[in-house]
This record gives C-alpha cells, structure tokens and sequence, in this order.
C-alpha cells in the first residue's frame, strides 16, 4: 500500500486543489513538504527514509514548516518584527485547531493534534531564527550552546517526542545531539558565514588566538590561528556527539538507526573537514556517497547493539529548559513490537541500495562528460 495513502495525513479535511481529490489532501500536503526537505538537508533527509512511516511523516511536516519559518525570518521581505508576528500567529492558529492556507501549515497541524507537541519547543526554534537575523553576537562557548539549543536543540526534542518518548534523558540527549550537528554546521560554514557578515565561533576563543573578529570578518583568511579555534569546536562537537549516542538506546528500535546515521554523517563532516585541512574559508566540507554508504550500513549494526542506556547524566545547561518544557519523566516510552524491529533491517537495506544507485548514476554521468569534452 502506498504510505501516503495509508498515513493519518490523508484524511484531514481541506480545500484541495484543483482537480485533486478530497481523499488525497493530506497526501498532498505531506508530499509538497517532502519536496521542501529534498531541496534543504540531504543528510536529514537520508536520514528521514530510515525512519518508520509513523514517524517520517510528521518529521517530514516538522521539517517543512522549520525550512520555511527560516525562509522567512532570514529572507528580507518582512521585517523581523514582522515575520516573528507573522509566524506566531501561525502557531496560534495551528495550535487552536484552524490552521492557515499553507500547506506546511496544515500539515504541521496534524503533527500537534496528533502527537500534542509542546507549543515552547516551536517557539525556542523561532527564537533561533530571530537571533541569526538580527546577527547576534556569540563571546563565549556558552552562548554559542544556547544558540545550538534553539535552531537545533529544540528539533532534536521534537524529533524525540513524536517517536513517543518521554523520557528525561532521551529527551537531553535528543537535544545535545542537535546541538553537537550545530557546531558541526558552524565548523563547516565559517567561510560563507563570514562572507554574508555571520560570525557564529565564539569571539573568546578568536582573541585568544591573536584574532581580532571585527577585522577577521571584513577580510576572512584561513590561518593556522583559525584552524586552531575550528579544531577547539570540533572537539566539543565530539564531545557531544558521544554524550549524545548513550541516548540511542532508550529510543524505539526502528528508530535507532536513522537518529545513529543522522550522527554518525555530521559527524563525518567535521572528521572531512580535518581532512581537507582545516579550511572552511576556501571550500566546504562534503562527506563522499560511497563514505555515507559505510556509515549508513553501520548505522544499521549498531542500532541493534544499543539496547542499554548510558549513565544518567545532567543535560546541558543550554538545553534544560528544553528538557523541563517537556515535562518528561525518568520512564516515558512506547513498546515497540519485533516487526517494527524487522522492518528497520529492510529500510537500511533498502537505503544502501539507493544510494549505490545514486552513486553509480553520478560516476556515469561524470563519465559521460568526460567523453563529451
């Protein structure tokens, strides 16, 4: 059966478009939000497949709305009081029942309706868009976390609540999780951050490297200086990245391995980027298919093997507030029966198999371009 059709999105009631029948409108809704997601992040969207159906539609939803929410935060037609105006009265309306035309909007609806999503893990990510329009200044590790938190911190939370879980220490290992992939975006972007007047590397650490962030910032170079502060940040994205797994176990089984590959590629990005010599001022770290291709299948493994939790551990600081808007407890999480653990093994099989289709039509392709010139 077509998962579209079968999804509790398709029977949500709306005007549809023309020429598409009544029956389909949430299948609609939920297929223009996964075109959103195709164009904006291949690694969560590689992820996302891996992810059962119950799940990768409202993550696809969620996804959809965040893409668009920053869109317009950060796109230049409304002013930020404006767009932050707009945006909130969106989320009433969405939360009241009612939501507005677009698309992402209604489905975002089902989402809440289904899984009673906290109001205040929408409002910490909105938060985050804001503080990047309005070029926020980030001085130490710490405010750099708390930035983390909010644009990636409080996806890492939704992310968990609509698998089911409730539980305290999943839920702060979900959020550091987003937070660990953030300081690996940070790591990989300085360059063309830098070039668009952004500077996210804690201002701290650049003084006390002998740079100067102002003048670095008008004329950004790589220098061994730099290198030193982006390998400081990867560390600490290491750091949290293994903080984080010790959560894997205490997530539904055929969810594990999605959230393992979704770790294990960003996490890739920063050990490529050590590999491209520490200089994301020149070019942009990109993970090769054929690496992703042994991290998904090994994602795939490892997702059985995590079937003890690690050490009860505090969240981070950023991020508690995150955990405390959740209200979980010490035991929240959904049974999950041995054919949802079956499927997962098909998904990554399944995954393996598109990617090495992906990767032989672009070996193709560049070959055949060879032969053209």
């Amino acid at each position: 059966m077509n998962e579209l059709a079968a999804d509790p999105f398709s029977p949500y009631v709306r005007t549809t478009p023309v020429g598409l029948p009544p029956g389909a409108a949430g299948a609609f809704d939920l297929e223009a939000c996964n075109a959103l997601m195709r164009t904006g992040s291949k690694t969560f969207f590689a992820a996302s497949r891996l992810l059962p159906a119950r799940v990768r539609a409202s993550s696809i939803a969620l996804y959809a709305f965040c893409r668009v929410a920053d869109d317009m935060v950060d796109g230049g037609r409304h002013s930020l009081a404006d767009a932050m105006a707009l945006l909130s009265q969106r989320l009433d309306a969405i939360y009241a029942g009612h939501p507005q035309d677009p698309v992402e909007d209604r489905a975002l609806a089902v989402v809440v309706q289904r899984h009673a999503l906290p109001r205040a893990l929408l409002d910490a990510l909105l938060d985050g868009f804001a503080w990047d329009a309005e070029g926020r200044r980030y001085d130490t590790l710490e405010a750099v976390h708390d930035y983390g938190a909010r644009v990636a911190g409080s996806v890492g939370a939704m992310m968990c609540w609509i698998m089911g879980v409730r539980h305290e220490q999943a839920m702060a290992r979900a959020c550091e999780l987003g937070v660990a992939m953030q300081l690996t975006n940070i790591a990989r972007d300085v360059g063309e951050d830098a070039r668009n007047g952004r500077l996210y590397l804690p201002r701290q650490w650049l003084a006390e490297a002998g740079i100067d962030a102002d003048a670095w910032l008008r004329q950004p170079v790589c220098t061994p200086a730099l290198q030193g502060v982006i390998e400081r940040l990867l560390r600490e994205a290491d750091r949290l990245y293994e903080q984080a797994t010790a959560g894997v176990a205490l997530l539904p089984r055929d969810c594990r391995s999605a959230i393992l590959a979704a770790r294990h590629i960003y996490a890739e990005i920063g050990q490529q980027l050590r590999r491209d010599g520490l200089d994301p001022v020149s070019r942009r770290a990109v993970v090769p298919t054929s690496r992703k291709l042994v991290l998904l299948a090994c994602a795939g493994v490892q997702s059985g093997w995590r079937a003890r939790p690690g050490p009860v551990t505090p969240p981070l600081p950023a991020i508690a507030y995150l955990v405390a808007h959740c209200g979980c407890s010490a035991d929240g999480m959904e049974p999950v029966s041995a054919s949802r653990r079956r499927s997962d093994i098909g998904r990554v099989g399944w995954m393996l198999e598109l990617m090495e289709r992906l990767e032989q039509q672009r070996l193709d392709e560049a070959a055949r371009g060879r032969v053209a010139h």
